[in-house]
């Protein structure tokens, strides 16, 4: 990792384009029931605040570990919201 700011960057823009997919699949389908995709929405929002909660987080013994797991929950969490909209 580079640093902190592209890090949040990283966040905003992984997190951002899943709220976005979010919105086109509910364009498309305007008939369809939103209270599974406003869900995802909310737990990108939930997560975004999480991470970057983390990433200003003071303190830290070892940033390297610290930074890595937030790339590694920013993955798997990007993943799971991927695979819910999928199943929409």
């Amino acid at each position: 990792m580079a640093n902190v700011r592209n890090l949040k960057k990283d966040i905003n823009y992984v997190l951002g384009d899943i709220i976005e997919t979010v919105y086109i699949w509910e364009s498309a389908n305007p008939d369809k029931d939103r209270k599974k995709s406003e869900a995802i929405i909310d737990e990108a929002i939930a997560t975004f605040d999480d991470l970057i909660e983390k990433v200003n987080a003071k303190g830290v013994e070892n940033h390297k570990t610290h930074f890595k797991g937030i790339v590694d929950e920013l993955e798997t969490k990007g993943r799971a919201m991927i695979d819910k909209i999928n199943a929409l």
